[in-house]
């Protein structure tokens, strides 16, 4: 039997309607550069935002905008400070962070009761901020689906890469099964143009209708661009050092629609 969210022990995911879960199911589609970007712009549009970097063993967030955090997310975890202590602000990006501690172990090793007080803790600080961006950990065990479970929003970040697309599904199928409610999109990454973007989403959106009965939406299509590359080389926001390049303006357009 599959293994759900659900546990006796644990108590329900609270919902929080501004927190937007991005997920990837396998690690290397670009998915903590989307989480980045996307706060970026979103603070850029006059909104409070919050981005949690959830992927604790391989944390990077930090290191993808050039930070050196004096606090994060395994002080919390230690006992030494509340989550709200442990947030830093991001001048340059006008958003908050909570960082991960990179080499710490990852989030299966936490024990679940622990888990589920850090995700209500999360939860707790919403009143803070318009939206809060969790940056889950790849794969699809458990505990990443834990921490997932009370977002408004999860976005699934793919490639054309057959396991991408794999794993994508099995994130989506688990999901779905603990809960038929939960609100996915699809976000297509390094697509090669709009069109091999579509037929990248069409690919999982058909083995989603004919196993699931579910269609999770396409949120946006994210061209390749070597732009990006150049700005996480150089610890930068794409959109502070090249607003006007094609990756940029996909983004933007992913924006537009969540703030819809």
């Amino acid at each position: 039997m599959e293994p759900t969210i659900a546990n006796k022990n644990v108590p329900a995911p609270l919902s929080c309607p501004s927190m937007i879960a991005i997920a990837s199911g396998k690690g290397g589609v670009g998915k903590t550069w989307f989480s980045t970007t996307l706060c970026y712009t979103l603070a850029a549009k006059g909104q409070r935002v919050l981005l949690f970097d959830g992927d604790l063993g391989l944390a990077n967030v930090d290191i993808q905008l050039g930070l050196t955090p004096e606090k994060d997310l395994g002080d919390v975890l230690d006992g030494k400070m509340t989550l709200k202590g442990a947030i830093t602000h991001y001048k340059e990006g006008k958003f908050d962070i909570i960082a991960g501690r990179s080499g710490s172990g990852s989030l299966a090793n936490i024990p679940t009761q622990r888990l589920a007080e850090l995700r209500n803790d999360l939860i707790g600080l919403a009143g803070d901020y318009d939206k809060i961006v969790v940056d889950l950990g790849a794969g699809v065990d458990r505990p990443v689906r834990l921490m997932a479970g009370p977002a408004g929003l999860t976005l699934i970040v793919v490639t054309d890469e057959p396991t991408s697309l794999t794993d994508a599904y099995a994130f989506i199928k688990l999901t779905h099964a603990a809960n038929a409610q939960a609100n996915i999109g699809i976000v297509v990454n390094m697509a090669a143009n709009t069109l091999d973007g579509e037929k990248t989403y069409n690919t999982i959106l058909n083995v989603c209708r004919n196993f699931l009965h579910y269609e999770p939406p396409l949120m946006g299509i994210i061209r390749r661009d070597l732009k990006v590359r150049e700005a996480i080389r150089a610890q930068t926001p794409l959109l502070k050092r090249h607003p006007s390049t094609e990756a940029a303006m996909d983004v933007e357009a992913v924006v537009r629609k969540l703030m819809k």
